[in-house]
């Protein structure tokens, strides 16, 4: 790396410690937010796309029970890459880039290895996976037409937001932005190309999304082969080494549990609408996921925006700008889950007509939002919670703090109140968990800044 280079790599990092914290907020969550929102629109045109290309109305309730099964897939992805883009910041705070980019080389391996397997274990036991979540006899067609064709993209899906998490920790925030927009721009042209053109059917949009992937996979891959960037791909940084690959798994563990915990109660979620409502209730949960994940995506923007600066600040001893990112980040969050909790309460029948043609799953869907997007204004702020403690590398708490919504609270909920009101009580569910891990959240957040405080006093004084 020459003296120029070298130089632009130390200015990126060095702003983490000196700019001011709003202002480098702003700079690393606004690309990450455009970003994820447009990973979330691309999502919300792949569901438009395909309930209005195909009339069964079955089809609404095959995508509803991949989601699950693609959300287990994302929750490997996660545990490497958030867990290697969050080790990498705190390690670039201690001036140390060497085992950045041994944690960098270790990572493309994780991914590897895991996704063939689970590849491997999502085509062998393909049919039993959808039926546990909850796909019927005439569902389960269109889930199998689209899981057949996304299997192999799924590692290509997690190589391309792992490392576009990493790219962003290093220093990069625009140009992560652009593999967000680059895959979202080729899956809204070829799907619908796919779909209505060529009239390929289900299958079609789930090959329009590994096209999409493969091209973003090999930009983003791309970056870490410049020796000109931060860090970069070496020869012998590929060798697993147990102490990394545990540090790694250690903090990459909470987004993967809540991930997983996603995946285990969208099985619950779907087998108890099925009992209770029928494939037109697991419908109606494709209209509250695909509505409510352009908002939690935005969240989760901030909180992509807010880990470098976290982790290097707190690797580098720096708290007072560490506490004034969490309060800034968690105002802003809270901010947009505010305005997504209004919409849905204003306009649930227009959400729901984006995605279904067929009027009973359109009611079964304003139902579904009127009642669970009631306390969605709190999610933003136990999602930046949930992150704050992911970004310092405190692995347990963040492990906790994410099991609380999904499997403490929700797993429970689930399962008592449909015995006492039916298809509504699984829908109260959801704003009941969002409420209580709320509280939560704010008790062990404020007991940890106490505590780095109490522990730290000269360097925040």
């Amino acid at each position: 790396m020459n003296k120029n280079n070298t130089s632009a790599s130390d200015n990126r990092l060095r702003e983490l410690s000196s700019a001011p914290v709003g202002r480098l907020l702003w700079k690393y969550s606004l690309p990450a937010v455009i970003g994820t929102v447009v990973t979330a629109l691309y999502n919300l045109i792949d569901s438009i796309v395909i309930g209005h290309a195909i009339a069964d109305p079955n089809v609404i309730a095959g995508i509803a029970v991949t989601f699950p099964v693609m959300t287990l897939s994302g929750a490997l992805g996660m545990l490497i890459g958030a867990g290697a883009a969050t080790r990498i910041s705190i390690v670039l705070g201690q001036k140390d880039s060497r085992r950045a980019e041994n944690i960098l080389g270790n990572s493309v391996v994780l991914t590897i290895i895991i996704g063939i397997c689970y590849m491997t274990s999502f085509y062998i036991f393909l049919d039993p996976i959808l039926r546990m979540f909850g796909a019927s006899d005439a569902s389960i067609v269109y889930a199998r037409q689209f899981m057949r064709w996304i299997i192999p993209g799924m590692v290509l899906i997690n190589l391309t937001f792992s490392y576009n998490n990493i790219m962003r920790a290093t220093g990069y925030p625009r140009k992560a932005m652009y593999t967000n927009m680059l895959g979202a721009a080729l899956n809204a042209i070829l799907a619908p190309l796919f779909l209505f053109g060529f009239g390929f059917g289900i299958w079609g949009a789930a090959l329009a999304t590994d096209i999409s992937m493969l091209i973003t996979a090999i930009w983003v891959l791309s970056h870490f082969f410049n020796p000109n960037n931060t860090i970069t791909f070496h020869r012998g940084t590929y060798r697993l080494k147990w102490r990394i690959v545990k540090s790694i798994l250690m903090i990459g563990m909470a987004p993967f549990l809540i991930n997983l915990a996603n995946a285990a109660i969208n099985a619950i979620i779907n087998g108890s609408l099925l009992r209770y409502g029928g494939d037109n209730a697991i419908a109606a949960i494709v209209a509250f996921n695909r509505y409510v994940t352009v908002f939690i995506f935005i969240v989760m923007g901030i909180c992509q925006g807010m880990q470098p600066i976290l982790g290097y600040n707190y690797g580098s001893g720096q708290y007072t700008r560490l506490f004034r990112t969490l309060r800034i980040a968690a105002l802003s969050a809270m901010t947009v889950t505010t305005v997504g909790a209004i919409i849905a309460q204003i306009f649930p029948r227009g959400i729901a007509s984006m995605f279904m043609q067929d009027e009973a799953q359109i009611s079964a869907a304003v139902n579904c939002l009127s009642i669970t997007t009631v306390s969605f204004w709190l999610v933003g702020f136990q999602i930046v919670c949930t992150n704050f403690f992911q970004s310092l590398g405190m692995a347990g708490k963040a492990i906790f703090l994410s099991l609380t919504r999904q499997i403490i609270f929700m797993v429970p909920l689930i399962l008592i109140l449909p015995n006492m009101f039916g298809l509504n009580g699984i829908w109260s569910a959801f704003p009941i968990s969002d409420s209580v891990s709320t509280v939560l959240a704010i008790i062990l957040v404020l007991w940890q800044i106490k505590r780095i405080k109490k522990l730290s006093s000269p360097a925040i004084s």
